[in-house]
């Protein structure tokens, strides 16, 4: 669902209309969860691993989930230590927001893959153009 909602948001900001996003590319509404209940976690996120990022960058994060499927944990890199200060495991997706000792914030947005990675997208929300793709060492 995240990846709708971001591939929807994504269309509204670029402004893309005409004939590259057909209207059979736009996606039907979620039906909604029994209770108001977010999606079942697919996985469990939890454990020590590293996400590898395409600008040479490599996070070891300590991850605890817990039943609802919120994160909690740490992270370190080569430029300090930081804490999940917000994240979520929804169906197949992954998000959560890095609170870095040195003042920034990371946040990370991405999927379970077929080959049981788990891989997506990050950018720093104090400077927005600074983005980069990630993946673990582990599979799940």
């Amino acid at each position: 669902m995240l990846t709708k909602l971001t591939t929807a948001g994504l269309a509204l900001v670029l402004g893309v209309s005409g004939p590259g996003l057909a209207p059979a590319a736009v996606a039907a509404p979620a039906a909604p969860a029994q209770d108001g209940a977010a999606a079942v976690p697919a996985f469990n996120a939890s454990g020590n691993y590293q996400l590898f990022q395409s600008r040479g960058g490599t996070t070891r994060v300590n991850v605890t989930q817990d039943r609802s499927g919120r994160l909690y944990g740490s992270a370190s890199s080569s430029a300090g230590v930081g804490t999940i200060e917000q994240g979520e495991v929804e169906g197949t997706s992954i998000s959560f927001t890095i609170g870095w000792s040195f003042g920034s914030r990371g946040r990370y947005v991405g999927s379970l893959g077929s080959d049981r990675r788990l891989s997506g997208t990050t950018f720093d929300l104090t400077n927005p153009s600074s983005h980069a793709t990630w993946i673990t060492d582990r599979t799940f």
